[in-house]
């Protein structure tokens, strides 16, 4: 979809268009202290909105938004959304557990907002049986057997969670969650919208740019998702390269500082084996002892978790405890299941893959591209994607008359890489303003006091940093 106006017909499925027209029209949201003692400050409400924006005055859903109020009310500027990532994360939580991801200065001068996007928290969450998600087949198929499997699991798990879920199961695409958004700009008394969005809410924050560009005051999209990428092969090879060059980083990291716990070893021959033992199910989980680690959740949850927040000390010291413990007897495992908001990730992206030789060919693809991380999540999700309908899928961004946007990437960041940043501030044309940050990890714009300026004097005065500046690494 081309600004919410097109008609989009997408693997036999044709999505109604969104028209650009006013929100419903909105009250004043109602504030009250959020529930959570522990966490004292916030505010939270609820906005009605449509389920489906192409039919405005159908049925609605409350959508869960948090907000804490500057903190130098003198000093404030106004307002700041920011769109969660994911698919899945909570915009109410992240609010409420006291949004330390923004520098003190934000903090100060802008009241921050941000809400559970549709299907995700308590905006009427995507629902579906424990059981199951459970009883996911595996990602690593091994026939053509395999590909029918999981396609007749996939349409049994949609229809399953669509049941749980209600109606709006059939509306989680980004596309719709733009149009919330700028119910909720409307609800909240803004002419113009202040939004920050990171990882998966780039992709919001660049679709709103696109529908509603003349609404748009200041825009930051950080570790930014690149919609215009229309391949299965393209994607799948972007995020394997930035996986890998993250791990490369690590690898680089240890050969140099003496605080890694495998200086002086081979830690690529390491990892390897701790993925052979995985892989025989004989590495024990260190969250669950006397339970296998699968090959798939050593690299998803173990290696990227650290890789995100740059704690290269930390994944050193649990590849060296896990390479000296005993192996357990050797037993199937089994990866951990995909969220229940995968269906959001499936409602935006189409990557086909018509039968399992072609799936072999992509696995083929992205292990001789990353051959340090097998099993990596972007080929889970597609598989999980295989056979569902994309109401939203991807198209190259055209934010015709928005002001300038701040396009923000680390150089090394393991999951929306470099390349993509480059490609969605040319996308954005004159409106694109990139900032790099030259360090590692996914999320920059507090990583150093360059960083936090150039952001900060953006949002707050409007400041746009020089074309090409780049902001030096912090020391790991």
């Amino acid at each position: 979809m081309v600004a919410g106006t097109a008609i989009a017909t997408v693997a036999g499925f044709a999505t109604a268009p969104i028209v650009n027209a006013a929100p419903v029209a909105a009250r004043a949201l109602q504030w009250a202290p959020c529930d959570d003692p522990d966490n004292p400050g916030a505010e939270c409400a609820t906005l009605t909105v449509p389920i489906d924006w192409a039919h405005p005055d159908g049925p609605t859903f409350g959508l869960s938004v948090a907000r804490r109020q500057a903190t130098d009310p003198g000093a404030r500027v106004g307002l700041m959304v920011f769109g969660p990532g994911g698919p899945g994360d909570s915009g109410v939580v992240r609010v409420v557990s006291g949004i330390s991801r923004f520098s003190p200065e934000i903090r100060r001068r802008f009241d921050i907002v941000s809400f559970d996007p549709r299907g995700v928290g308590r905006s009427n969450p995507v629902a579906c049986s424990n059981d199951l998600l459970a009883q996911r087949p595996s990602p690593e198929l091994a026939s053509q057997a395999d590909f029918d499997a999981t396609l007749a699991y996939n349409k049994r798990l949609r229809a399953d969670c669509r049941a749980r879920t209600g109606p709006v199961f059939d509306h989680l695409d980004t596309a719709q969650t733009v149009q919330d958004l700028d119910a909720l700009r409307a609800a909240l008394g803004e002419a113009e919208l202040t939004f920050h969005g990171s990882s998966y809410g780039t992709l919001l924050g660049a679709e709103y740019a696109e529908d509603h560009p003349h609404r748009v005051r200041a825009m930051v999209l950080e570790s930014v998702m690149d919609h215009s990428v229309s391949t299965t092969r393209e994607f799948l090879r972007s995020e394997a390269t930035a996986a890998q060059d993250s791990f490369d980083e690590f690898v680089k990291w240890c050969a140099g500082g003496s605080t890694c716990a495998l200086h002086g070893r081979d830690v690529r021959a390491v990892w390897q084996g701790l993925l052979t033992r995985a892989q025989r199910g004989e590495l024990e989980n260190p969250a669950k002892p006397g339970t296998p680690l699968s090959s798939a959740d050593l690299v998803n949850k173990i290696a990227f978790g650290k890789f995100y927040v740059v704690d290269y000390a930390g994944l050193a010291k649990d590849i060296a405890g896990m390479a000296s413990s005993s192996p357990l007897p050797a037993s199937p495992t089994s990866v951990a299941p995909l969220p229940p908001t995968t269906p959001v990730f499936c409602a935006d992206w189409h990557l086909p893959v018509h039968d399992y030789q072609e799936y072999a060919s992509l696995v083929g693809v992205m292990n001789k591209t990353a051959p340090d991380l097998p099993s990596l999540l972007p080929i889970q999700m597609t598989a999980a994607c295989l056979g569902a309908p994309t109401a939203n899928p991807q198209h190259p961004l055209a934010a015709r008359g928005a002001p300038p946007i701040l396009v923000s990437n680390a150089l090394h960041d393991p999951a929306t890489g470099y390349p993509w940043a480059v490609s969605v501030a040319r996308q954005l044309g004159r409106s694109g303003a990139l900032l790099t940050y030259e360090g590692q990890g996914h999320g920059s714009v507090t990583s150093g006091p360059c960083m936090e300026h150039a952001v900060d004097s953006y949002l707050t005065d409007l400041t746009v940093p020089p074309r090409g500046t780049r902001c030096p690494a912090v020391p790991i």
